[in-house]
């Protein structure tokens, strides 16, 4: 799971275009860069469930750079975007993955901006929004962590064929 935050953590995702050309922008890198699993786009950060095909800090910068880069000609927007740097939490275990889908598709919902995730128009939650599949090779929950108790590393998963690791 990845999560940035916009300088100042001002509200830009407010604005309709903002949003809209940041959704584009990452499923423009999608095919090539990563899988997008999940995402949500709140006012002032994003959270993406992602499975890089390069290196996690490549796969955010084609998305943090690509919104900055084409906000500036299409929006015709100099301002700063985003803070410094982004957090990542790696997912090993199915339990934990579907606890994270549940955390991105509810935030809308705990925030008060819908009543219902799939009302949110700027989340995968919304209805029209391809993701790619869970990740195979999640370990199943190991009854020795207690849900939530998930260790925080750097996101990397990689998924061989035949491999039951991840």
């Amino acid at each position: 799971m990845v999560t940035s935050q916009i300088w100042g953590r001002r509200p830009l995702f407010l604005s309709e275009a903002c949003a809209k050309l940041f959704i584009d922008t990452l499923y423009n890198y999608r095919p090539s860069a990563y899988l997008l699993h999940e995402f949500v786009l709140m006012p002032d950060h994003f959270h993406l469930l992602i499975t890089p095909k390069t290196s996690l800090e490549r796969a955010v910068q084609f998305i943090k750079g690509g919104f900055s880069h084409r906000a500036k000609k299409v929006l015709r927007s100099n301002m700063e975007v985003w803070q410094k740097g982004f957090s990542d939490h790696r997912i090993r275990e199915a339990a934990d993955f579907a606890m994270h889908v549940d955390y991105i598709r509810q935030n809308p919902v705990r925030k008060r901006l819908c009543a219902k995730p799939e009302d949110y128009p700027y989340s995968s939650a919304f209805p029209g929004f391809a993701v790619d599949p869970v990740p195979q090779g999640l370990k199943p929950r190991s009854s020795a962590v207690a849900v939530g108790a998930a260790e925080a590393v750097p996101l990397q998963i990689s998924i061989k064929k035949g491999s039951t690791d991840a």
